[in-house]
This record gives C-alpha cells, structure tokens and sequence, in this order.
C-alpha cells in the first residue's frame, strides 16, 4: 500500500525523509518540501521507495528536460541553477555538522550547467517488453527499461546525435538488444567520449558474440555522420559476462587511434576507453586551479594516492621537486606515464598498485600527501598508515562528502585539523558534488 507524504528534510545524497501518522520514513529522491506518494518497502521497514512527486517544492521553479519524469539521470532539474547550488550546499554543511564539523561551507559553481558532460555510457533495450528497439538511459525504478534520451541537456549535444543515429542504424538492420533476463541478443552498450578542448571523439559499441558486427558499414555510417566534434577513434567489445555493465573480455580498435585528446590548464592528456577522467573538464579545471592554490608544492616532495591518469599529478608537478602517483588500474597508469611524455613532465613518476599494498615501499618523509580515493574513500586499512607518513598537510580531494567526513573524522582524532573546505560543483543537475580538504597538523 502507498501513502502520500511531505518531504520534511533531505540528507546528502539525495535521501528524504517524511513522517505519515507518527511513524518516520526514509527514501532516495525527493526535494524538501514535495508532497510524494511512497510505498514501504516491508511492514516493519523504515525504508520506503518514492512512487510519484504529488506536488512540487516552492523552490522547483524550472521546467526540466523532457525526459525527467522518466529517465533516473538527473535530480534537480526543476531548480534554477542558483537554487540548486544553495540546496546542494546546505545539505553538505548538513553532513559535517552532524559529524561535529560546524561551519558554512563556499559552493563553487561549474562555469558550464548545460551541456556539460565528457563522457555517456548508453544501454540498448526496449521502453517497454516488446517495445522498439531503444538506446539511453535506465527509467527510473526500472532495471530491464530504456528511455530513449533524445533531448538530454547534460551531455554535448553530439552525444545526442550519435545516440540517435546509432540506434535509427542498428533498428533499420533488424538487430535485436541483448536481454538481460534472457541473456539473448545482441547489442549492448554504447559509450561515448569526447575531448572538450579538441573536439576529439571515441565511440565504443559493446555486444555479445551472438551476432557478427558489418565492422566496415558500421564505421562508414559514422564517420557520415554531422556534427561538430571528429570521430577520431573507433572500438568494439565483444562481451558476453551476464552483469550490465561494458565488461571488455575482447577489444578490438578498429578505426583511428585508441585514445583521444584532452586539455587540461595547458596541459594534454591521453584519455583511452576505460580510464578515469573528470566528466566535466571546464569544471575541472575550476577543480584543479583551487587545488593547487592551497599548497604550495615548490621544491616539494609530493605524494599523490590514486592518481588515476595523472591529472593532478602533472598539474602539481610544474614546480614541485617531485611527485610520485600511485593507482591501482594499471591501463590509467601507462595513459599518466604517456601523458608526462607527451608534456614533457620528468619529475613524476607512477606505480601501479592498490595504495596499501605500496606504501611501504614509498620514501618516507614527504612534504605534501594528495588523496583522491574513489567514491567508497580511503581504504580502512590504509589510512592510518597513510597518516603514519606525518606530513604537515593533506590535501584530500572527494566525489562523496559522505566518505570525506568518515575520513576526516580519522584525521582528527590523529591530530589534524581542517584548515580549509570547499565544494566544487563539479556535476550540476545531480546530486553530487566535489570537495576539497586542506588537512594539516595542530
């Protein structure tokens, strides 16, 4: 049975809460202020899953993207932009606070808020059982549904062309999806990357082996395609593992070059299929400029834990006397030592490793520790050996402020404080942020 609530507060990320007849309820989505239909997911849960949004917030003042009623994307497509930064802030400070850190926290806004993202993973499926062939993103709640994302506002406006095109191309040949319950069919994935500065394009089509792709058809439709990027790179996984994700148990690059170009504040950076790279660069770069503004690096000797490809790395490395990046996935580890090639960097290097694994193997006495851990943060074991280096600052950077407090809260109790923090709105429209912590000892 549903019932009809208000949502009275909302927690970081994207969680709600509401009371029905004295009893507390908890769901993910919803904006303070809604009225909401929910169902409880068990007779004696807490936990409750949002059906429906019954009537906005008085802060929903925009008219969202056609898609966001359905698509599981985005949420908060219905704020103005300026809103949207005060909401997403106010419940950060929320976080910490309820950790014992008090403190009114900068939002630092994305110079872009439309159109911004990098990088789209796409699934082939139907809108529904039986349906046309479909290619987007999942509908909201549910897992074997595709909305077809015709008009997203977040991505580049090629993403969208190419989207379409592909899957106009592919229904026109009578190619089946692949079924996720049956696990039959064919086609799978479409990922899409393109270099903001350069203009360069990757596309990557992802399918079983049930089915033979027309490699040379397939890449002439693209490159006939129009639009205002270049295609520069071509791949095709073939992948047959049962979960939902681009699973490359075969690659095969089969146009052009296996990367494309990014720019970063002067700097170049390979970006190949499966390595990490900030999915907003103009924001990025926001991101990396307010970074390197808190330290001073020169004739230092810094460590920079999760590296990824580099980016930070290199960034810091211009008047640092070192700077040593250590990543667990050794395909960003052989992009980073491409990139520092390619800008002529040679006071860096990079070890591919799990972090707590590597670290006591490290020089011990560093000036400065960089920490850019994963969403789940820094891994348990490791922090406090990461901490056992006592350098006099830390600088952490965090897509998840929820995994930042639990770290910090390590910090603290040994004998750090937080000098300066910040969010970084790095992906308007969601409910996530960036967050940078300058640490340093009392």
């Amino acid at each position: 049975m549903s019932i009809i609530v208000k949502v009275e507060e909302s927690r970081f990320p994207n969680v709600s809460r509401a009371k029905f007849e004295g009893r507390k309820y908890e769901f993910k989505g919803g904006i303070v202020g809604q009225r909401v239909e929910i169902k409880q997911k068990g007779k004696r849960s807490k936990k409750a899953k949002l059906l429906n949004v019954i009537e906005k917030s008085e802060i929903e003042k925009r008219t969202p993207c056609p898609h966001f009623e359905k698509c599981g994307g985005c949420t908060y497509q219905t704020l103005k932009y300026e809103d949207e930064l005060e909401y997403k802030k106010s419940l950060v400070e929320k976080l910490f606070k309820e950790k014992g850190i008090e403190r009114e926290l900068e939002i630092i806004p994305s110079p872009v808020h439309k159109f911004y993202r990098n990088k789209m993973e796409y699934t082939f499926g139907d809108e529904y059982k039986g349906g046309p062939l479909a290619l987007g993103l999942h509908v909201k709640n549910r897992f074997h549904e595709i909305i077809n994302t015709t008009e997203c506002n977040i991505v580049d406006a090629d993403f969208n062309t190419i989207r379409s095109e592909v899957r106009n191309y592919f229904e026109k040949i009578g190619e089946a999806h692949y079924n996720r319950r049956k696990h039959e069919g064919f086609l799978r994935h479409l990922l899409i990357r393109k270099a903001t500065k350069t203009g360069e394009i990757m596309v990557l089509l992802s399918t079983s082996t049930q089915s033979e792709l027309d490699k040379e058809d397939f890449i002439k439709f693209l490159l006939e395609l129009e639009f205002e990027g270049e295609i520069v790179s071509i791949f095709h996984v073939k992948n047959d593992a049962l979960s939902d994700a681009i699973v490359p148990e075969e690659i095969n690059l089969i146009y052009g070059k296996d990367y494309i170009v990014e720019e970063v504040l002067g700097l170049k950076f390979k970006i190949s299929p499966f390595s990490f790279f900030q999915t907003n660069t103009k924001s990025a770069e926001v991101l990396y400029k307010r970074a390197r503004k808190k330290i001073d690096t020169k004739d230092k000797l810094v460590f920079d834990l999760y590296s990824g490809t580099g980016t930070i790395t290199q960034v810091l490395a211009e008047s640092a006397k070192k700077v040593i990046g250590v990543e667990i996935v050794e395909e960003a580890v052989e992009a980073a030592r491409e990139n520092a090639v390619l800008n002529k960097i040679d006071n860096v290097e990079f070890i591919a490793s799990d972090v707590l694994k590597v670290l006591d193997d490290l020089e011990k006495n560093p000036d400065l520790i960089v920490l850019d851990p994963p969403r789940e943060g820094i891994n348990p074991k490791a922090i406090e050996k990461i901490i056992d280096f006592a350098p006099k600052k830390f600088l952490y950077i965090s897509c998840n402020p929820v995994t930042l407090v639990r770290d910090i809260g390590v910090f603290m109790e040994r004998g750090y404080e937080i000098k300066e923090l910040e969010i970084v709105d790095q992906f308007p429209k969601t409910s996530h942020v960036e967050a940078i912590a300058l640490i340093q000892k009392m």
